[in-house]
This record gives C-alpha cells, sequence and structure tokens, in this order.
C-alpha cells in the first residue's frame, strides 16, 4: 500500500539524491506524477518526482535509454539523476521517486500563434528523427494504447454496464454522437511502428523563455513504438485546439495545423512514407474520437484522475465536459478534412 502524498518529499528521499531540504517548490502543472522543482547540494536545478503506481519502475530504464540516445546526439533533454548509490530510482515507502534535470524553460497550456505550432512540430520531429536509429526494446511497451476499436468496444460496454447512471440521459445522446462519428472514419493506411513521444500534448513540450523556440519534450514515461500517425494525431488535436479540452468554445485551428504540419516538414525531410504523410489527418480526427470515446465512458465509471472539484460537482460531470470539448475538436477537423488532406499533401510534396 502506498504511503500518503507528501507536501513536502520525505528527508530520506532528499538525502539519498543528495538534495537540499530547501528550496523545495511543488510544482502546479502536472496531473500523473507529483513533481517539485528541487536543488542539489552543489546548486544545480533538479526535478525530483514521485512516480505514479500506473508505471512500473523498469519505465526509466526507458527513459535513461532514450535520454542518453539523445544527448549523445547533442539534443536538449531531460537526464536521469542517479541517487548517491547510483540506482536510477529510490523506492521508499512503497513509492518510487526519481530526479531528473531542470530545463530552463516554459510549458503552455495552449498553444498563442501559428509560430507556436510551428515550432512544436520542428520539434517533435527532431525527436523522431534523432531516435529513430535507436535498437532498444522498451520496458513498458504500452501495447494497445491507441487501439481505437477497443476504445469504442469499452464505450459500448460501459453504456450497458452503467445503463442506471444518474445522468444516463445526458451521457447517451454523446456516446451516440461519439459512436456515429466513430462508424464513419476510414481505416487507417498501414504503415510500421516508430519509436515515438507517446504523449505529445502542447504541455509536454518546453518552450525558451524569451522566444517562441521549442527546446525538447518532457514526460517520458509514455515513450514506446507505434505508427506515427497516431503520434501526431494525438499532438494536433491538442496544439490545434487553443482552448482547453473541457472548454465550451474547444475547437480546431486549421491555421496551426497548416504550421505544425510544415514545421513537422520541414524538420523530418524525407523521413515519413508518403502514406505515413497522408495519414496525418485522419489520425488526428481518429484520435480525437478515440479520446472522446474514453472521455464518455468515463463519464459513466466516475472516473477521472485529473477531477475538478471546484469546477464540476462529480468525475462523471467533469468527463462529460471532456467528451463534449473533444466532439467539437472532432466536428470541425471532420468539416476541414479536405483543406486538411491539401495541406499535409502540399508539406510532402515541398
Amino acid at each position: 500500500m502506498l504511503a500518503p502524498l507528501h507536501l513536502t518529499p520525505p528527508a530520506a528521499v532528499l538525502e539519498a539524491f543528495n538534495l537540499a531540504a530547501s528550496p523545495v517548490e511543488r510544482a502546479t502543472s502536472g496531473l500523473i506524477n507529483p513533481t517539485w522543482y528541487v536543488s542539489s547540494k552543489r546548486g544545480a536545478e533538479l526535478v525530483l518526482q514521485r512516480v505514479n503506481p500506473i508505471f512500473p519502475p523498469a519505465v526509466n530504464l526507458d527513459i535513461a535509454a532514450v535520454t542518453e540516445h539523445l544527448a549523445r546526439k547533442g539534443a536538449v533533454t531531460p537526464r536521469l539523476v542517479p541517487t548517491q548509490a547510483g540506482a536510477l530510482w529510490l523506492e521508499h515507502e512503497g513509492a518510487v521517486w526519481r530526479v531528473l534535470t531542470r530545463i530552463a524553460g516554459v510549458c503552455r497550456d495552449a498553444l498563442e500563434s501559428p509560430a507556436q505550432a510551428r515550432e512544436a512540430g520542428r520539434a517533435l520531429a527532431e525527436f523522431h528523427r534523432t531516435v529513430s536509429d535507436l535498437d532498444y526494446t522498451f520496458q513498458n511497451a504500452r501495447l494497445g494504447v491507441h487501439d481505437t476499436p477497443r476504445h469504442l468496444k469499452g464505450l459500448r460496454d460501459a453504456l450497458a454496464e452503467h445503463a442506471a447512471h444518474r445522468d444516463i440521459a445526458t451521457i447517451r445522446p454523446l456516446a451516440e454522437r461519439v459512436l456515429e462519428l466513430a462508424a464513419s472514419l476510414p481505416a487507417l493506411p498501414a504503415s510500421g511502428d516508430r519509436i515515438v513521444h507517446g504523449d505529445p500534448k502542447i504541455s509536454n513540450l518546453i518552450f525558451a523563455p524569451d522566444s517562441d523556440r521549442a527546446l525538447c519534450l518532457i514526460d517520458l514515461d509514455t515513450l514506446s513504438r507505434m505508427p506515427v500517425a497516431l503520434e501526431l494525431g494525438d499532438a494536433l488535436r491538442s496544439w490545434c485546439n487553443p482552448a482547453t479540452e473541457d472548454a465550451t468554445n474547444a475547437r480546431f485551428v486549421r491555421e496551426y495545423f497548416e504550421a505544425a504540419v510544415g514545421g513537422y516538414a520541414a524538420a523530418a525531410r524525407g523521413f515519413l512514407t508518403e502514406n505515413e504523410w497522408r495519414a496525418i489527418p485522419l489520425g488526428t480526427l481518429t484520435i480525437t474520437i478515440e479520446l472522446a470515446a474514453r472521455f464518455c465512458g468515463d463519464a459513466l465509471r466516475e472516473r477521472y484522475f485529473g477531477w475538478d472539484n471546484k469546477r464540476y460537482p462529480t468525475a462523471s460531470a467533469h468527463n462529460q465536459a471532456r467528451t463534449r470539448g473533444q466532439l467539437r475538436v472532432a466536428t470541425s477537423i471532420a468539416a476541414e478534412m479536405a483543406a486538411l488532406d491539401a495541406m499535409t499533401a502540399r508539406a510532402f510534396v515541398n
């Protein structure tokens, strides 16, 4: 059983990593791994995390393998800082702790301009290219993470299992709209797997503090292999919605899409096959519908680790808002699909 979450990290953890007792500042961003900004006793600025138990401790081996490869090639990346005993992580009171180097920069909850979108695309392309020759078997393989049919089945199962849910009259029409959109989705073209970040939402990019330049990707617990169209789809559904995913004004901005795809193309020239390129708009719509299915199922299951109980009375209510947000984004992507296909084709040729 895990020990309670500390408002400040235990002294034994600080000592194990040779960290100063102060300053220790709790990060306000990030939902999965509780995070603190700390310093080594020599003054180096670092990041301390209590790793969520959804990740096996061996995920840190994946992070080490990829970040060492990135660093060898001169890429900016956070690096794991071992304990004084030389371990990549520490197990203490039922929790796994780790320390990473801190990249000085800015995290954004939403993009503010096409210039930022272009930079995000460039940074993700450089990440993909740099790790493309890494020969490594991931310990935390995350198989089926974007298995869209499985998530749609999960929504259908939730409708059957929770037919008596107090909000079923509100949730069922949302579910029916998700399933209706999913039924019209063509199959993605077949392609091989590539090493990907796995969760390239905008808040997992660090930007330079004094410009729009993207520096690197962070939060690397989701590293794996999958078709790149799914990775780009997950990125673009996040980057091209300047509102939060549960906002009533959630939408898809095609100018951001064009800039992001252009940025990716400029840094990935010759890297993707034509099939992979042409699948990007469909991958974006597919992932958006998949997320709507997941959120809608979770509304019935009353499950959300990031439930904001100050804005929503229940986890279900928050997930209903997230479902509506993804449906708005999916609807606007579907309406723009011909234009998005044309933009992607131009980026591949240019």
